[in-house]
């Protein structure tokens, strides 16, 4: 009997999934990935030739997608991360509302009664902090406080974070990672998030554009919400069981200008602008508490913001990423910082 421990990842060609396959490969456990490859499979190819890595091109919102990439010759997945989604709220306003609850809210729903059907043991759901929607007094918000999705991308994850939540089955653990803001460098890049994209923008225009200047976002580099989803996946049962955790870095708490200044420090000839601009979706003003993930899980950050940019500057100015203005680095045409 095969005693390697296996786990299964949907959405594992993208930005976080396959930064965590790689690093679960690394690891010695056998990894599965489920993907339909909207934004290609370029980030999986290196795994190939690995024997411990399995690819299934599959949608996750089929009803026995999850049964059907099973291998009889491989033990049982020991776990799975839920990772699968249309990502953020401008691709979820792209496609309406009936799309984005099919991919985000129905696919979880029949994901997770499959793992029951196959008494998969631990069940990772990637959520995020827009769930929270506007912070209060510039206190950090904690698991408890009550949820104000602000957008139709929250909107669906608070949706699929009660599909959870109401199943009532203690036979698999199911655990809930509220992801703050994630930058960094991955297998699948991406600039459309708010750190990638402020240094991309600052170092082929020499300018940003900032809106809501004052508004504090939470960050997390791509290496810790790694780490701590991994956390997740190895921690004992009674730990994590129908547990919900904020994912962010103790260092992650900053107001957009505090972000630019240290963009300004690498690339002091970038000039910035100010526009007082709203837009709908995920604009909030908040903070997140990290208390409960490093007192229960021992979780502690390890990267900064600061880091993070050097990496990105120096994955540009080495010309490591050909074109970080391709759409391919992007889940939708329009972001709004």
């Amino acid at each position: 009997m095969n005693s390697q421990r296996h786990f299964l990842i949907t959405g594992g060609a993208g930005f976080l999934g396959s930064y965590l396959v790689g690093e679960l490969l690394r690891r010695g456990f056998k990894v599965t990935v489920l993907d339909c490859l909207l934004f290609g499979g370029e980030s999986l190819l290196s795994f190939l030739s690995n024997p411990d890595f399995h690819f299934v091109k599959t949608d996750v919102w089929e009803p026995r997608a999850l049964k059907a990439s099973v291998r009889s010759d491989w033990p049982p997945p020991d776990g799975i991360v839920h990772l699968a989604a249309l990502a953020g709220f401008p691709a979820c306003q792209a496609v309406g509302k009936q799309v984005a609850w099919r991919y985000n809210v129905e696919a979880t729903e029949h994901l997770f009664e499959q793992a029951v059907a196959l008494k998969i043991p631990r069940f990772i759901y990637i959520s995020t902090y827009s769930n929270y929607g506007l912070g209060e007094s510039g206190e950090g918000v904690t698991e408890e406080t009550p949820l104000n999705p602000q957008s139709l991308y929250a909107e669906t994850k608070v949706a699929s974070e009660k599909v959870l939540e109401n199943t009532g089955d203690s036979s698999i653990a199911s655990v809930i990672f509220r992801l703050t803001s994630v930058y960094g460098l991955s297998p699948r890049p991406r600039f459309d998030l708010i750190v990638n994209q402020f240094v991309w923008e600052a170092f082929r225009n020499h300018e940003l554009l900032i809106y809501q200047r004052g508004y504090s976002r939470s960050f997390i580099h791509i290496q810790d919400a790694v780490a701590g989803i991994i956390m997740g996946l190895e921690a004992p049962e009674d730990t994590v069981q129908g547990e919900i955790f904020n994912l962010g870095a103790e260092t992650g708490n900053l107001t957009k200008d505090q972000v630019v200044e240290l963009i300004l420090k690498r690339l002091p000839e970038t000039t910035i602008y100010y526009k007082d601009l709203t837009f709908g979706g995920d604009m909030g003003d908040i903070t997140i508490s990290i208390e409960k993930i490093k007192d229960k899980l021992g979780f502690k950050s390890q990267k900064t913001v600061d880091d993070g940019i050097r990496e990105l500057l120096d994955a540009i100015q080495l010309g490591l990423v050909k074109d970080p203005a391709d759409s391919r680095y992007r889940n939708a045409r329009f972001i709004v910082q």
